[in-house]
């Protein structure tokens, strides 16, 4: 993945995922490198963050380089600057730009003037540095990926479109519950059947939580209203009612199923009062995961330590 984007999960391969999961188990275990000394990443956001923002900043600290965060009162991305000029401007200063936007079309724009790699830290369309880490975590807890089943309950967003394509990729089973109106993307859909026809993966759309629900190994939620989204909130809380993840749905799944959530969450909302405190749930450890996968992203991105891969 050397000098490469990544803007989509689509920018990956099978074997890329592969070595990512073995690489953050190293990098989870080993603390502070100066892998990638010298190195410097600018952030630069048009929306707030905590974990995105705080895990790159940390990860490549710990990795020996720095980062630099950019609000958009400093750019005014395609407001104050054209994204082609501020593209062209940060590829003279730094070695990597993390993006996070609202709209996909930005990425693509700034990856193709930058000169640099670009690294998507979430966009309208997809959100896959947050998915690569929730891949580890369920990888770390099972011991595996492929032939596990997820039972997606919600929005179908950019979370949903990265996790559809990274199970289609990774040969995990992939169902998801939405309401109408608010499923997969045709396009995504599309893409990932055609990776699942290769990797073995199911891929199963219903309207039904609990039928996406019964004999799954992971339950994953997020929010039914995104940052942006605000002026949808009523009607969004309307449509999703019957989409909440609570102890009655997470009986459907497996005994040991591990439930998931990227973070911010709207308890009474997606998510019931305290089933996120369960014993069921690994929020926390996706949110610390972040990190880990992050290094191990960066390392493969920008060059430095090469770690072996000891099986999948």
């Amino acid at each position: 993945m050397k000098g490469k984007d990544l803007l989509s999960i689509s920018d990956l391969s099978s074997e890329d995922i592969s070595l990512l999961m073995s690489d953050t188990m190293v990098m989870k275990a080993s603390g502070w490198l100066s892998s990638l000394s010298g190195k410097t990443l600018a952030l630069l956001f048009e929306k707030p963050s905590l974990r995105t923002r705080v895990s790159f900043e940390v990860a490549i600290r710990q990795l020996g380089g720095q980062a630099i965060y950019l609000s958009p009162a400093e750019v005014g991305l395609g407001k104050r600057e054209s994204v082609a000029d501020v593209a062209r401007v940060l590829s003279r200063y730094v070695d990597a730009i993390v993006a996070r936007t609202f709209f996909h079309n930005t990425l693509e724009v700034l990856a193709s003037y930058a000169s640099v790699p670009v690294i998507n830290a979430l966009s309208d369309r997809e959100h896959p540095c947050q998915i690569l880490a929730d891949l580890f975590t369920i990888y770390e807890k099972k011991g595996e990926l492929k032939g596990l089943t997820i039972a997606y309950i919600g929005d179908g967003n950019n979370v949903a479109n990265s996790l559809l394509l990274a199970a289609a990729l990774a040969g995990f089973n992939f169902r998801i519950a939405s309401p109408k109106g608010y499923q997969i993307e045709e396009k995504v859909l599309s893409t990932a059947q055609g990776y699942a026809i290769d990797s073995g993966a199911k891929i199963a759309l219903t309207e039904k939580p609990n039928q996406a629900a019964i004999n799954a190994d992971i339950i994953y939620t997020d929010v039914w209203t995104s940052m942006g989204q605000e002026a949808e909130s009523k009607k969004r809380l309307k449509a999703f009612t019957d989409y909440q993840v609570n102890s009655k749905l997470l009986a459907l799944a497996r005994e040991d199923a591990i439930l998931m959530h990227p973070l911010p969450a709207h308890r009474g909302e997606e998510v019931a009062e305290g089933i996120l405190e369960s014993p069921a749930s690994v929020v926390f450890d996706q949110a610390e995961n972040r990190m880990h996968l992050t290094k191990a992203l960066l390392v493969s991105i920008l060059g430095g330590l090469e770690v072996p891969l000891p099986g999948y």
